[in-house]
């Protein structure tokens, strides 16, 4: 009785972290495609590291969040921001000075692991968000994955399928042992 007990909690668990699974990815790949590219909640955007220029403190393919800016003005030295290096690029490098030019405020930025400073200021109007000190290693693969056609289909299709698999097992397992319990035992005697 005790193992039935076992087995039927063991199920349970799977089942709802297949169906967890299956729900996280539905909202990740929703979100970004949404968002147009970047999965974002309550005010936060995740954000996939592609360079080593923060390590050792940001992975390289770490995920990290930040917070969407508000006021582009306010940030002070040592504060880690996300900002446009140009058009196409975005980059997240720590605030070594911060100086003013009239109503415009300008940042000098450098990565950790990198040797000198970035070689362009960057304009306040530049800056997207602030790191909020939470890092997921090695994650961003995974999201970049997942931003691309296939990954998109497979991380949508593969949590189901796995959550299928497993159903249509439990239903035929549940199905032998009913049929166990009817089957007559075969060395019984017609009584005439």
């Amino acid at each position: 009785m005790k193992g039935k007990l076992i087995k039927k909690w063991i199920s349970s668990i799977i089942t709802t972290v297949l169906f967890l699974a299956l729900v996280l990815m539905f909202f990740v790949i929703i979100s970004s495609k949404v968002s147009g590219g970047e999965a974002q909640f309550l005010g936060y955007q995740l954000k996939t590291v592609l360079s080593g220029s923060m390590e050792p403190g940001i992975k390289t393919g770490s995920i990290i969040a930040v917070r969407l800016a508000e006021d582009k003005t306010q940030f002070k030295k040592g504060d880690i921001i996300t900002f446009k290096a140009d058009e196409k690029r975005l980059v997240t490098h720590r605030i070594i000075e911060v100086s003013k030019d009239g109503k415009d405020v300008i940042y000098r930025t450098k990565g950790d692991n990198n040797k000198t400073a970035d070689m362009k200021p960057v304009q306040s109007q530049n800056v997207l968000a602030k790191y909020t000190g939470m890092t997921i290693p090695y994650v961003g693969y995974f999201f970049n994955f997942s931003q691309s056609k296939n990954g998109s289909v497979l991380l949508l299709i593969l949590p189901g399928l796995l959550l299928l698999g497993y159903s249509v097992f439990t239903i035929w397992r549940t199905i032998s042992q009913i049929d166990e319990k009817k089957t007559p035992p075969e060395n019984i005697e017609k009584s005439v």
